[in-house]
């Protein structure tokens, strides 16, 4: 029974990010959530933002599901275990590593962290709701990828405005290099 619910607890971590990616995508970006949503693709000075309402959505229903569990209805708390897994990584990798929102200031160089942060950059690249790309907070489409699809979609924020186009900018919002030409980039300011 120990290897099932360990089992359980890992497929809903996986099944996480798909519900994450929905989620973000037609809610988040969608007229009823992007009142929550938007602060965090707009600057702001302060430590929380209405955005970080989500997690404490996503925080309240792991409890309840492990509270339900642990009353005895199985497998509640194996999935609440495993939303609140998934919980955790969000906020090491999309707060910390992408967002910098914590202390630790690591800028991955290569491999995969380098992708997906380079990956959540380019969702940022674009202003407002519509046209966005790479809605998952741990898997990362080809960067590639991305730049073509924003590209095509003509929804970079430098695009319309008549700017050079280029998905990664300073903390003054001037174009740089992609990363992938010559090493990570910084985070922007605030680089929600």
């Amino acid at each position: 029974m120990i290897l099932v619910n360990g089992l359980i607890v890992l497929a809903t971590v996986a099944a996480m990010e798909g519900v994450a990616t929905l989620t973000h995508r037609y809610v988040m970006h969608g007229p009823l959530g992007w009142g929550w949503h938007r602060s965090h693709h707009e600057e702001g000075d302060g430590l929380l933002e209405r955005n970080d309402l989500y997690a404490v959505v996503f925080t309240v229903l792991s409890g309840a599901l492990i509270a339900f569990g642990m009353a005895g209805v199985w497998p509640l708390r194996q999935l609440g275990i495993g939303l609140m897994v998934y919980g955790i990584l969000y906020f090491v990798v999309h707060d910390g590593l992408v967002h910098h929102r914590w202390p630790l200031r690591y800028v991955p160089r290569r491999g995969y962290l380098k992708r997906l942060v380079q990956a959540h950059k380019m969702h940022h690249a674009v202003e407002g709701r519509d046209g966005c790309v790479s809605f998952g907070f741990l898997y990362a489409p080809s960067v590639p990828a991305l730049k073509a699809r924003l590209q095509r979609n003509g929804t970079l924020a430098g695009e319309r405005r008549g700017a050079a186009a280029s998905p990664f900018r300073d903390a003054a919002g001037a174009p740089t290099a992609p990363p992938d030409r010559g090493g990570a980039t910084a985070p922007p300011a605030r680089g929600r």
